[in-house]
């Protein structure tokens, strides 16, 4: 079996691989499908296996940035994973899952996140489940009111948005991102941000600081995306959205699961919820790191050893440091001998990808993927890295 970078002409296999795989695409869907991968195949995104001349199996990292404390990172989201009925249990994606990692690693992403179809193919790769796409479902009246008596919310300036304006929308989100100090989500680039504005049966609105994109189904509103940076502004997007009532009974949204939305509401006692597990990993350790936000009152120096057989540059003895709002790590000094490992906290790669997303030491140790160092280390790490860790995007 080869493994290689995708051109055009494989496309065709490609889009059957996938139907299989996922089912049968629209007409609509699979044009927008090839105009979303096109300008990837020259950039060494769209990985393929072969065996012989015939495609067996696929693998997309797709380019993004994902806020950790407010700070971005450069991000492969792994997607488009398939292999052909055929070639299953052929370990066709485990060597699509490692060439994946590497080819992160080469085009310059600290970090990479998937939603899995699967979990052990991931986890023996080093990811290791992280975080959560949350949605929720409201009374579309619930929404409509929150503008407030007289609609106070109509102060807020807002406009349809369309390909225009991805290079706003994408600042507007990194700067809201950032001034939360949100963990987890991620941002398309300007190019799949234009192609996703041009579909019409999105509606797509924009304000100062806050945008939505929405669209019927099945008779009701379904919100892709909202975020916004006040009150306001939040208030105007939603009754927004909830002015549908008189047609619309149910709005279904991706959401933070600390929303603020969540705490306007003027009825909330159950919530109806479903939630999406991701999974990430590290593919640069120091540079993830160095790259990612941290509490500012926080300061941290305590050792820790990861195992990492997949990236042999994570693994080792490292002096973890967390100080003013940001973080490094530095090999250990080797001078110091085999001893000088003894009070680090261990862990393996998937274990130090959970930490580095929030989850806590004490399931980590409970689960097998933290051992050795102490209490005090312990609290260090859940005060430095402690988050919750979500998204607003399914890829």
């Amino acid at each position: 079996m080869e493994i290689r970078h995708l051109t055009s002409d494989d496309l065709d296999a490609v889009l059957d691989n996938r139907r299989r795989a996922f089912g049968p695409l629209s007409g609509g869907g699979a044009e927008t499908w090839r105009k979303l991968v096109s300008p990837m195949l020259p950039e060494g995104r769209y990985l393929g296996a072969f065996d012989g001349a015939r495609l067996v199996g696929t693998a997309r990292i797709n380019p993004y940035v994902q806020w950790w404390h407010g700070r971005p990172l450069s991000m492969g989201g792994v997607a488009g994973v398939t292999v052909s009925p055929e070639d299953r249990g052929r370990g066709v994606g485990r060597a699509l899952t490692h060439a994946a990692i590497e080819r992160c690693a080469e085009l310059g992403h600290a970090v990479s996140a998937l939603y899995p179809a699967t979990t052990p193919v991931y986890r023996s790769a080093g990811y290791e489940h992280a975080g959560v796409l949350q949605r929720i479902t409201v009374p579309a009246e619930a929404l409509r009111t929150l503008g407030g008596p007289g609609g106070a919310a109509g102060a807020v300036k807002l406009r349809r948005m369309g390909p225009a304006d991805a290079a706003e929308l994408v600042a507007l989100i990194g700067g809201v991102h950032a001034a939360t100090r949100a963990s987890g989500p991620l941002c398309f680039d300007e190019r799949t941000w234009r192609l996703w504005l041009e579909d019409d049966d999105d509606f797509c609105y924009l304000a100062e600081d806050g945008f939505v994109v929405y669209r019927w189904s099945d008779g009701d509103i379904e919100v892709d995306n909202l975020l916004a940076g006040s009150e306001a502004t939040a208030r105007a997007l939603w009754s927004m959205v909830g002015s549908a009532s008189t047609v619309a009974k149910s709005v279904t949204a991706c959401v933070d699961p600390a929303d603020p939305v969540l705490w306007m509401l003027r009825e909330r006692s159950k919530d109806e919820v479903t939630q999406t597990r991701w999974m990430f990993r590290l593919i640069d350790l120091p540079a993830a790191v160095e790259g990612r936000g941290f509490p500012a009152g926080v300061r941290v120096e305590t050792p820790v050893e990861v195992t990492d057989s997949r990236r042999p540059g994570n693994a080792g003895t490292w002096v973890l440091r967390v100080d003013g709002g940001a973080g490094s790590v530095t090999r250990r000094d080797a001078a110091r001998g085999e001893g000088a490992r003894e009070d680090a906290t261990r862990l393996t790669i998937g274990g130090m990808s959970a930490l580095f997303a929030g989850v806590p030491t004490a399931t980590l140790r409970r689960a097998g993927l933290l051992s050795g160092g102490s209490p005090d280390a312990d609290d260090a790490l859940d005060a430095a890295f402690g988050c919750a860790a979500y998204m607003i995007d399914y890829f």
